[in-house]
């Protein structure tokens, strides 16, 4: 995970600094919903995000709501009907599933950063 991404409970947040207001703020990180959090120090960020993942839990729990996940391990692409059958035959032709060769491109994409 990088330097300025903060974890709590298996989300993940942002950190960013305001020059003009001298304070750090960031948000939840892979959800649907908003939820913010700001700190004027590391130790004050860290808790104020700590408690706004407890709250938010908390809100789920009280509303007999499941709490959203961030990062799933799934997400819908949209691509041209032509690349779509381009690229289902290929796979089909090679024994594979499209999601393997999705999950294979993207683990390639990532490995050439």
């Amino acid at each position: 995970m990088k330097d300025n991404v903060l974890e709590y409970k298996g989300y993940h947040g942002s950190t960013e600094y305001s020059a003009t207001d001298r304070c750090f703020f960031g948000k939840i990180l892979g959800i649907r919903s908003v939820i913010l959090y700001e700190g004027t120090d590391v130790e004050s960020i860290e808790n104020d995000f700590h408690e706004s993942v407890d709250e938010y839990l908390k809100y789920c729990d009280q509303k007999g709501i499941a709490p959203e996940k961030n990062y799933s391990g799934s997400f819908q692409v949209r691509v041209s009907p032509e690349t779509h059958r381009e690229i289902a035959e290929r796979a089909n032709a090679e024994g594979k599933k499209l999601n393997t060769v999705v999950a294979e491109a993207i683990a390639e994409y990532i490995a050439a950063k």
